[in-house]
C-alpha cells in the first residue's frame, strides 16, 4: 500500500532530505518521496507502519498527518526519461557548446577540455541555487561527504574551481587528477546506491530539480571520468 501524508515544518530542500532519510530508516518502509511545495510525502510500505511510529522517527520540528491511502499499483509514476529530461537537455547543450567552440579548427582534446569546464560550471551553478540543502542530499550517497560533512558544503566551490581551471587551461593536469579522485569517490557511492536499489534524490543538479538517482547519474560521471583518464594519459 501507498500512504500519502502531510508534513509540516519543512522550509528547504535540506528539510526534505532529512525527512526522507529519517522515514526510510523505519522498518517496513520501502520507498519515500517528499515534495516541499505541496508539503506531502508518499510512503510505500511492505507492512503497515502506524502514524505514531512515523512521528517518533522525525525530529520535533516536523509533524506528520495521514491524508489518504491508495493501492500502490494505482499510483502512476513519471517515466525516468521524463524526470531526467533536464539532465539530458543540459548534456545536449554542453556537447553543442563544446563543438561550436572548436569546429572551425577542430581539436578533440580542446573540445573535451571545454566540455569538462562547462560541465563543472553549469553543475555548480545548480548546486549554488540551494547551497544549504545540497550537502544534506549529497551525503546520502557520497562516501566522503558522509565522513566529512564539510566536504558537502565545499563541493560546489570545488566544481566551480575545476571548471575555471579547464576553461582557462591552467593547471590542467592537476584538474584532471582531481576529477578522477573526486568523481571516482562519488561514482562509487552512486554505484552502491544503484546496486542496493535505494530510491533517493540525485544531487548532481543540486536540489532545485527533483531528479531521481538512476543509471543516468552513473553514465554522467563515467563520461567525465573517461575524458579525464584519456586526457591525462595524453599528458604522460
Amino acid at each position: 500500500m501507498e500512504h500519502t501524508y502531510t508534513i509540516s515544518g519543512m522550509t528547504c530542500m535540506g528539510c526534505v532530505a532529512s525527512v526522507k532519510e529519517k522515514l526510510e530508516k523505519v522498518a517496513g518502509i520501502e520507498r519515500v518521496e517528499v515534495d516541499l511545495e505541496s508539503a506531502k510525502a508518499q510512503i510505500s510500505m511492505t507492512s503497515h507502519v502506524d502514524l505514531e511510529t512515523l512521528k517518533a522517527s522525525l525530529p520535533e520540528k516536523y509533524s506528520i498527518a495521514e491524508e489518504d491511502v491508495v493501492p500502490l499499483e494505482t499510483v502512476a509514476e513519471k517515466s525516468k526519461w521524463v524526470q531526467l529530461r533536464p539532465l539530458f537537455l543540459i548534456f545536449f547543450y554542453l556537447f553543442g557548446a563544446a563543438f561550436l567552440l572548436n569546429y572551425a579548427s577542430w581539436s578533440t582534446s580542446e573540445a573535451m577540455l571545454d566540455f569538462m569546464g562547462l560541465f563543472y560550471i553549469v553543475f555548480s551553478f545548480f548546486k549554488f541555487l540551494d547551497l544549504k540543502g545540497f550537502p544534506e542530499s549529497f551525503r546520502m550517497y557520497d562516501p566522503l561527504s558522509k565522513i566529512l560533512p564539510f566536504y558537502g558544503w565545499a563541493y560546489p566551490f570545488i566544481e566551480l574551481g575545476l571548471g575555471l581551471l579547464f576553461l582557462m587551461r591552467f593547471q590542467v593536469q592537476f584538474a584532471l587528477v582531481a576529477t578522477i579522485v573526486i568523481l571516482g569517490i562519488t561514482t562509487f557511492g552512486v554505484t552502491k546506491t544503484l546496486l542496493d536499489k535505494k530510491s533517493i534524490r540525485c544531487a548532481c543538479l543540486g536540489t532545485a530539480l527533483n531528479l531521481p538517482m538512476t543509471e543516468a547519474t552513473f553514465i554522467e560521471n563515467a563520461i567525465m571520468l573517461a575524458m579525464a583518464f584519456w586526457m591525462l594519459f595524453g599528458f604522460l
